[in-house]
């Protein structure tokens, strides 16, 4: 039946008025990652994201754009900050040159295992979340990388085999512990750490397995020195005032799918941790254990820069430190 036409045109403006309002309804959120879509953390990253759109029934849609592809792995925190991106992940470290506590679990020999990584991480997540709070970030969840391990050209039997050789750092704190092995630190991130191994920009690399196996070091590197000197971590920080522009409902399901994203994200990084090595073994890397000149040398370099650490992060960092050695009696 023909509707007559003043009643047409209202039928017409209602639906356009009940679209407008189911377009309003949803919230769409940015969110910039500096890893490659195949990387572990990406890939959580991805399931959060699902898991989020699933539990509010498509009313919060976060689009993930790996790689740097949206923001610079340097840039992804202020594009948060500023609003530009609603949510995004870094590595905590890389704001060590803001806080001093941001640098606490790339300090070499301080926590090198998963469960004493975990300690460091409950021990220190109130400060740290504090320290984003004042700056308008919350922390969603945290994830660690796996140990970290030296690559380089040539074999290694102490600290003094890399002098003057340029290593790729991602953090203040790594470029303090290349500094003090007599190299020389160069800022490359991750998405651009295939071809800065390539052009020379850097002959040798302390990473994980897992960015070894992402950016294929055994095209340009013949050795992996599993070292595990340190966890360093990752954490998914959402700009404060958009968490708050979400309903109730919305906030709790985006908060239950953080927790679930951590505790899956901590077994995959210790999972997938022999996995990569063995990757790094089948790409025809020489995957060897420091030898006991070397090992000396990096506790050694840990020690002073844990002394360096607590000049600057005080009481606070302290107390941290305090409550973390209590628990793995360390």
């Amino acid at each position: 039946m023909k509707l007559p036409a003043p009643l047409c045109k209202t039928a017409i403006a209602l639906a356009t008025i009940g679209l407008t309002f189911a377009a309003s309804a949803q919230t769409k959120w940015d969110m910039p990652t500096p890893y490659p879509a195949t990387n572990f953390h990406t890939e959580n990253i991805q399931q959060f994201a699902g898991d989020v759109d699933k539990a509010t029934a498509g009313k919060l849609k976060i689009t993930v754009h790996a790689n740097g592809a949206l923001f610079k792995a340097n840039e992804i925190k202020r594009a948060v900050q500023g609003g530009q991106a609603q949510i995004g992940e870094i590595i905590i470290s890389g704001a060590a040159n803001e806080d001093p506590l941001f640098a606490l679990d790339t300090i070499p020999f301080l926590a090198t295992s998963y469960g004493e990584s975990k300690a460091l991480w409950q021990a220190s997540r109130a400060k740290v979340e504090e320290k984003f709070a004042k700056q308008g970030l919350k922390v969603l969840f945290s994830v660690p990388w796996p140990p970290q391990g030296i690559y380089s050209k040539g074999p290694l039997n102490a600290s003094a085999d890399l002098k003057g050789v340029k290593i790729r750092s991602y953090s203040p704190t790594v470029a303090r512990m290349i500094e003090l092995m007599g190299a020389q630190p160069v800022t490359v991130q991750a998405a651009e750490l295939t071809q800065a191994l390539a052009t020379g920009v850097v002959s040798a690399n302390i990473t994980s397995a897992a960015t070894g196996y992402d950016s294929k070091s055994w095209e340009q590197l013949t050795y992996y020195f599993d070292v595990q000197a340190w966890l360093p971590k990752n954490v998914v920080l959402v700009n404060q005032k958009q968490f708050d522009a979400l309903d109730k409902a919305t906030q709790q399901a985006v908060t239950k799918a953080a927790a679930d994203a951590e505790a899956r994200g901590w077994k995959t990084s210790e999972e997938k941790t022999i996995w990569y090595v063995e990757q790094l073994k089948k790409n025809n890397m020489k995957v060897l254990p420091p030898s006991a000149e070397l090992k000396k040398d990096l506790v050694g370099i840990g020690d002073k820069m844990t002394k360096e650490w607590l000049e600057k992060a005080g009481a606070d960092g302290q107390a941290v430190l305090d409550a973390y050695r209590k628990s793995v009696k360390k």
